[in-house]
């Protein structure tokens, strides 16, 4: 099954991969999944984390992937996303910054805390480090 297959990753306000790959892994909401050329085409919603794959040449990158949709097709996967950032865009200041601030409005430290969105901004900002240091 050798072969390479199309990546792309789109958000709303760019294209952030459009490039060969030899394999696609990523975080799906029902856990993560890894796609190689022939797969058997599905579609299924992402949850913010890593996006990992081996292009053409068998060089590992990572990217951080919020949340969207991915469509998988015998010869491409096709991902569109909330926002996308390549491992060396991601400022892991502001996502410590991000984390905790996430962190204060779960401990209660501020009132009127929407509860559901500081843990999303929590593991958004969790899984934007965990790339930048993979």
């Amino acid at each position: 099954m050798a072969g390479n297959l199309k990546l792309e990753v789109v958000t709303p306000e760019k294209i952030v991969v459009s490039e060969d790959a030899q394999i696609v892994m990523a975080s799906g909401t029902l856990g993560e999944f890894g796609v190689l050329v022939e797969h058997t085409p599905f579609l299924t919603s992402l949850k913010p984390g890593p996006l990992h794959y081996k292009d053409a040449g068998g060089n590992e990158k990572f990217l951080f992937v919020s949340d969207g949709f991915a469509e998988v097709l015998p010869d491409r996967v096709t991902v569109l996303a909330e926002a996308a950032e390549r491992k060396e865009e991601i400022d892991v200041k502001r996502a410590e910054a991000a984390r905790e601030r996430a962190e204060k409005r779960l401990a209660g430290e501020e009132e009127n805390v929407d509860v559901a969105r500081a843990k999303a901004a929590l593991a958004r900002a969790l899984q934007r480090i965990r790339v930048a240091n993979a």
